[in-house]
């Protein structure tokens, strides 16, 4: 009996130690396995690829919102069908969960770890200056380096104009972005922001610490952290062209009291709007206020609004006046002017110093003016948005929110697209922008063909890829506005339309809502930087109309739908610009669809 036993004994002490000898070679096998990813990882992102920009929502799109894929491809989908969210939520909303969708969100999240990895990896890095080695200031750079500076928050000085380039960063494209924005001084920090400014930062830094390397200039110093590297640009100034043009904003009865409201002033015989214009930009003043031979520097007070601009006649009599003797004293109108220069009392932003206890969101439809919104978010309470996404070409442009995680609640609200009732229901309360549906398809359709600022090609509007888009999208235009109507716990709807219209007075209903309190100061400056860096530049005609009669009827149907539902919450329904829009055709649906309603359309 107790061979057996010894010998059952011996083999399970073998068998130990086998199961301790595969457990160790497989640690150590995946230990290899992790390290030759992470090397290759690096190896990658020394060539500049750590700087993946995601951008779900076009490759999302598909599925989101009530309706099936089958369905969205009908045009002549009726919308009662839209409204009865009971009946059609349930199924459908399962399918953005399905296969396609976790393949698509998968790669996403791959992508942002990838992302935030790099960013470990280069700040595990430092870059090494060492003697005669140190990288160069000046090398090919048309600007005077000045020196090293700090670049403290609470006493900033270049701040007249401020952008960011995670990719592609490089001195010249610093100053010359300065220079042609009429300022004196560029500096350069953490490699990849620029900033602009006619003073001199007041305390010095030592040379070494502007060690940050160009992210798209290897060999080229673009300051450090917290330090900027300055350069001197008044001299491209006179060769630069200009970004923007001098702007007549209209001719203004002048406040009582002119040298309180204006901090600067310049008599000179001879005066023109160029040398006014100069004199006030070297200032860093946004306005330039000329009458005679008097020229006035400020900026937009509740004192001088710039809201009630009157008949131009009333400013030329004073054009031809020379001196100050001449100058009537009853007359009291002047020419203003927009200088080059920023209005910078409300540019400074930063995220919350504690988490939010509401998690706001800021929802519309793809193409709806949702990155405007958060510019004059950001811009009237200081503090930055967060996204549901993250789009680099977004962060370049200030939207230091992008980088942050959207659930951080770190931001004063939360970008997105996203429809369906789980997403909706995340948030606690939600700003919805609405906007006219052929306008935001139009917009997204030129964002999704050539990027933010962008415009599609006339071969991409006739197309086959252009009907497919209006099927598609048109139905969650709908869709999304019908989701967060249900589902959203306490929402704030506000119209473009009605924000483009009378900008400080809903900007000041969004603000509220936010819980937040801004001086009128403060929103006069919002309303002077109003357009941000995300306008496109004029607005190209098309010598033909992209929206086929099929493609009206089916959108104006979802216009009705939306206008409606809207009106039976006790809010106020699209403006009359929407409804309206394309009048004719409107009316038709409008006659055809009242003929089937029977009192449960919108059960």
């Amino acid at each position: 009996m107790a061979k057996p036993f010894f010998r059952l004994q011996k083999f399970l002490r073998r068998t130990q130690f086998l199961l301790f000898f595969l457990t160790a070679a497989y640690l150590m096998a995946g230990s290899l396995l992790l390290l030759q990813r992470s090397r290759l990882v690096i190896q990658q992102g020394t060539r500049g690829t750590s700087n993946i920009q995601v951008s779900p929502v076009s490759d999302m799109v598909i599925g989101v919102g009530i309706l099936d894929t089958r369905t969205m491809q009908n045009p002549r989908l009726s919308s009662k069908l839209l409204v009865d969210m009971d009946v059609l939520h349930d199924p459908t909303s399962d399918q953005r969960y399905g296969p396609r969708w976790l393949m698509s969100r998968n790669s996403e999240l791959r992508q942002l770890r990838r992302r935030w990895f790099h960013r470990f990896i280069n700040e595990q890095q430092p870059m090494q200056v060492m003697g005669s080695k140190m990288m160069q200031h000046t090398g090919e750079n048309k600007g005077t380096y000045v020196g090293c500076f700090s670049n403290d928050s609470r006493e900033k000085t270049l701040k007249g104009a401020v952008f960011y380039d995670l990719r592609k960063m490089t001195v010249s494209h610093c100053q010359e972005a300065c220079a042609e924005r009429a300022y004196t001084y560029a500096g350069l920090e953490y490699g990849a922001e620029c900033y602009c400014g006619n003073k001199l930062p007041v305390t010095t830094a030592k040379q070494e610490e502007c060690n940050n390397e160009c992210k798209g200039e290897k060999g080229s110093i673009c300051g450090g952290v917290n330090r900027l590297s300055v350069y001197r640009v008044e001299e491209l100034r006179a060769g630069a062209k200009r970004r923007r043009n001098v702007i007549y904003r209209g001719c203004f009865r002048a406040p009582e009291n002119l040298t309180v409201t204006f901090p600067a002033s310049l008599i000179q015989s001879n005066l023109t709007v160029e040398m006014c214009s100069e004199f006030c930009s070297k200032k860093e003043f946004p306005l330039a206020i000329i009458g005679g031979p008097e020229c006035y520097c400020g900026y937009p007070t509740m004192h001088f609004t710039l809201h009630d601009s009157v008949d131009r006649l009333f400013c030329s009599r004073l054009q031809n006046v020379s001196s100050m003797a001449e100058v009537p004293r009853e007359e009291n109108y002047y020419h203003v002017y927009q200088t080059p220069v920023q209005d910078t009392r409300c540019t400074d932003r930063k995220f919350l110093t504690t988490k939010s206890k509401v998690f706001v969101a800021l929802s519309s439809f793809p193409g709806a003016g949702n990155t405007w919104a958060r510019h004059l978010i950001e811009h009237a309470t200081g503090y930055y948005t967060g996204s549901y996404y993250f789009d680099g070409t977004l962060y370049n442009k200030g939207f230091k929110g992008e980088k942050d995680h959207w659930r951080s609640r770190r931001t004063i609200c939360v970008k997105t697209h996203e429809s369906g009732k789980r997403e909706i229901e995340m948030f606690d309360s939600a700003i919805l922008l609405i906007r006219n549906p052929y306008k935001s398809l139009m917009a997204e359709f030129n964002r999704k063909c050539a990027g933010h600022l962008g415009y599609a090609t006339d071969r991409n509007w006739k197309s086959k890829e252009w009907p497919d888009f209006v099927n598609s999208y048109a139905s969650w235009w709908a869709s999304h506005v019908l989701d967060w109507l249900k589902y959203g716990k306490h929402l704030f709807v506000i119209h473009y339309e009605d924000l483009k219209q009378n900008l400080i007075p809903k900007l000041k209903e969004m603000v509220e809502f936010l819980n937040m309190t801004v001086t009128e100061d403060r929103l006069l400056c919002v309303e002077n930087n109003r357009d941000g860096n995300f306008k496109r530049s004029g607005a190209r005609q098309k010598d033909f109309e992209p929206f086929t009669q099929e493609m009206k009827d089916l959108i104006n149907s979802y216009i009705l739908t939306v206008d409606e539902a809207l009106k039976r919450r006790n809010l106020t329904g699209l403006p009359r610009e929407i409804a309206q829009y394309h009048e004719t055709n409107y009316t038709v649906v409008l006659s055809q669809l009242e003929a089937k309603m029977d009192g449960d359309f919108f059960a």
